[in-house]
């Protein structure tokens, strides 16, 4: 970045906050946490307005304390001070204070919310709307230590003032599904699905109907007309590319929703997932049909599952590439949240379709969150289609949770209808776990069955050969059956 328009002091905070980012990163390859995190603390005090610096800082900050989601021993006791600093300088609205005294709390507790909301509230104050939308984030996160529906509400403001309409609605649905009977937060997203149309048809700023659609043909259509041409510039004849014929068809009717899908779909087979979302928005623009908003959604996670996936296959290159694997771990994170929020929406709005709760549930176990997964399996075990799947879904919560008698009963259950020719995985792990429990209950007889079956069917499954033979008294030559060669 140019250092031009900022004076001397200015200058030189940059340098220096630039220097401390060369060695927070040295560290960062070397996992020394608390030189990274001293580092890009300092980075931050000297140029507050910097998202990277942030986000490097709370993602080392996390790593100093190896991701155990409570940060420094006995935290609890240690953010009083810090607590009390956040109030004094909220009520003298002394902003950059309260943002310190926030960035003191968060390096006892990365995850406490409290902090991260209050250096959300003192950077939207600041004007560092970014920073006001990562901090809020954080806040309302899954790894965040309270679901505040206040904070919530505050993302969504901020990302209402970026006007990103549609996380704004995302963050106030999940304030819907805490309180379900608010009905301020109802017609809040109302409001913001008729501003999001009326920012991207550009009607807050045309002057006319004429002008309202001249601009959203040269803000939608400019880039898909290159569909029409070829390399020669010779216009494409119908029939030779389907993307030209149905950018051609939009242009002949674009009030005909149905032309955008098919477009959409288009782009989301051939692997053109930017050129996908930005057709459903137009579609959405066009329709307001809350069917097209979930086929965005859609295409959204595969982006992020695409990232995911090249970001490992670097990873995978350079097995020691600390950063590398960071973006592995944090894209995974992203995936994940993404994913509940769109399953939660449409649990939400879907209620009878147990399909989705029975997706949501399994991104809830993955981020170990089992109370909140285990009401949504029980209904999703209704479906026979999911019944068996399910009850095993169901054992492995409770055997989580160490409530072994549950977790045992809904194995059984699952056995009943699992085969391993439709279901090998779950078929071969309630097997496994049933025979865990056994062995657990000094109950050799039926954990030999259970382990016996796994070996039937997959003699290298996990540790099972071993555990056989334990339970069958080892390798003792004479208990073994004799073979012929001739036999």
């Amino acid at each position: 970045m140019s250092d031009a328009g900022y004076s001397p002091e200015e200058q030189r905070k940059r340098k220096l906050a630039s220097d401390c980012l060369k060695r927070a990163t040295e560290a960062m390859g070397k996992q020394n946490w608390d030189y990274a995190v001293e580092m890009f603390s300092t980075a931050v005090k000297m140029v507050p307005d910097n998202l990277m610096y942030r986000q490097s800082l709370r993602g080392s900050q996390r790593k100093k304390y190896k991701d155990n989601k409570s940060g420094a021993s006995m935290a609890f006791l240690r953010v009083a001070s810090a607590r009390s600093k956040v109030k004094k300088a909220r009520g003298a609205k002394n902003w950059a204070e309260m943002d310190l005294a926030a960035e003191e709390g968060l390096s006892i507790n990365p995850w406490d919310g409290q902090f991260n909301a209050d250096l959300g509230d003192a950077a939207r104050e600041r004007g560092f709307l970014e920073i006001a939308a990562f901090a809020y984030e954080q806040a309302t996160g899954p790894d965040a230590s309270s679901e505040n529906k206040e904070f919530l509400i505050a993302l969504a403001g901020i990302y209402e003032l970026r006007k990103n309409f549609d996380a704004a609605i995302r963050a106030l649905d999940k304030v819907m599904i805490l309180d379900p009977l608010n009905g301020t937060i109802r017609s809040k997203i109302q409001s913001l699905g008729a501003n999001q149309t009326i920012h991207r048809a550009g009607y807050d700023e045309a002057k006319s109907t004429q002008e309202v659609r001249e601009d959203k043909h040269k803000q939608g259509y400019e880039e898909s007309v290159k569909g029409d041409v070829k390399t020669n510039k010779e216009v494409l004849a119908p029939g030779e590319s389907i993307e030209a014929d149905l950018n051609r068809m939009i242009r002949k009717e674009p009030a005909n929703v149905g032309h955008y899908q098919k477009l959409g779909d288009h782009y989301r087979r051939e692997g053109k997932l930017e050129d996908s979302i930005k057709t459903y928005k137009l579609a959405l623009d066009v329709s307001g049909d809350h069917s097209i908003r979930e086929q965005m959604e859609d295409v959204e996670l595969d982006m992020v599952r695409r990232n995911l996936s090249f970001a490992k296959e670097a990873a995978a290159r350079n097995p020691t590439d600390e950063p590398a694997k960071a973006i592995v771990s944090e894209l995974a994170k992203e995936l994940i949240v993404q994913e509940i929020e769109v399953y939660s929406r449409r649990v939400d709005r879907y209620p009878n379709d147990l399909k989705l709760k029975n997706e949501l549930a399994t991104r809830f176990m993955r981020i170990k969150k089992y109370d909140k997964a285990i009401p949504l399996l029980q209904v999703a075990s209704k479906d026979i289609r999911l019944e068996s799947q399910v009850l095993a879904s169901l054992g492995f919560c409770f055997l989580a949770k160490k409530q072994n008698n549950l977790a045992k009963r809904q194995f059984e259950k699952a056995l009943e209808k699992l085969t391993f020719n439709d279901n090998p995985v779950p078929f071969k792990e309630c097997h496994y776990y049933l025979g865990r429990l056994a062995e657990e209950a000094k109950d050799n007889a039926t954990a030999e069955t259970h382990y016996s079956e796994i070996m039937g069917v997959d003699f290298d499954y996990k540790d099972v050969n071993n555990r056989l033979n334990e339970i069958q008294g080892g390798d003792d030559e004479s208990n073994q059956i004799e073979m012929n060669d001739d036999e």
